[in-house]
């Protein structure tokens, strides 16, 4: 198994995940694939381009082209390694860039038959909701949708409450100081208006809400980004707490846990590292169809427990 990423955090963590795996701490265009492809014949080649020029996360900045066209570069790889199965995952938006439909041809061109599929892991027993656009490439010809990959995906549904440490006593402050930010006091207003006291709930912090800058626990989690987002509001003798998130936390959102780990980094890397990755139920579900692909044997039937 191999993995490469161009920051060192993120091949670090990698390897502590998968100890045996090999891994590579560089730009992808700076990596020699011929001679990768005379060492490495994946079954599947899993990639994830740059997302952030794509992404709405950014605002009304301007995107990078040069950061886009990371998706055109995992085309060399798929040349020199010719894995059976081809997996490229990016945010919704990467399917309005202008290159989307030529990256598509350019992999049906390499003999591969494209799935072009939109996902959201809340709907894959993950207890966030995190909308993702997947290309599932065969070199055989097989094609999947989204209602087949929910028949092997996981049937259990988990909710924002469920990823909360309640039993580990992570520091909070009162919600109402002077120093806190007008725009934090009046989303809590409006969550307490709704909701009443002495009931917790989430403040979403940052990017675009249209609900009110909170939600409830007993949905799935908003979207994880790569900045501390979420504020955790709980109550002692009637008066409002405030805590973040922690990056245990946002792990199992991102369907981690378990045996899954974040040994590295500071605080905020590891929320980084949370917000750049892809939700594992979903792919559970992916691999799972693979496998079920490659034996030509009927879907395994769903798993109802994932890591916590």
């Amino acid at each position: 198994m191999l993995g490469l990423d161009a920051w060192d955090l993120a091949t670090r963590t990698y390897k502590a995940n998968f100890p045996k795996s090999d891994i590579i701490t560089d730009f992808i265009e700076n990596v020699d694939t011929v001679a990768l492809g005379k060492l490495y014949r994946p079954d599947v080649l899993l990639t994830s381009p740059e997302c952030t020029s794509h992404s709405i996360a950014r605002g009304a900045k301007p995107g990078l082209e040069s950061s886009r066209e990371t998706a055109i570069g995992i085309v060399p790889w798929v040349k020199s390694m010719k894995p059976r199965w081809v997996i490229v995952e990016n945010v919704n938006r990467m399917k309005k860039w202008n290159r989307h439909n030529e990256l598509v041809e350019t992999i049906e061109g390499l003999g591969y038959t494209v799935s072009d599929l939109l996902l959201n892991s809340a709907d894959f027993g993950s207890p966030q909701a995190r909308k993702r656009m997947f290309l599932v490439c065969d070199k055989e010809g097989a094609t999947v949708t989204r209602e087949q990959l929910l028949t092997v995906g996981n049937n259990a549904q988990f909710m924002a409450n469920d990823i909360i440490e309640w039993d580990i006593p992570h520091p909070s402050k009162p919600l109402r100081t002077p120093s806190r930010a007008k725009a934090t006091l009046d989303r809590a207003k409006r969550a307490i208006a709704a909701l009443g006291k002495n009931v917790p709930f989430l403040i979403v912090y940052y990017g675009s809400d249209y609900a009110g800058g909170w939600q409830t626990l007993d949905v799935p989690l908003r979207t994880v980004t790569t900045i501390d987002r979420f504020g955790l509001v709980t109550w002692r003798s009637g008066e409002p707490f405030l805590r973040m998130l922690q990056p245990g936390e946002l792990l199992k959102a991102m369907g981690g846990g378990g045996d899954h780990v974040l040994p590295h980094g500071s605080r905020r890397e590891k929320i980084k590292l949370c917000g750049n990755g892809v939700c594992s139920d979903v792919m559970t579900a992916i691999f799972r169809w693979i496998g079920a692909s490659q034996k030509k044997g009927a879907p395994q039937p769903p798993m109802a427990k994932r890591p916590r």
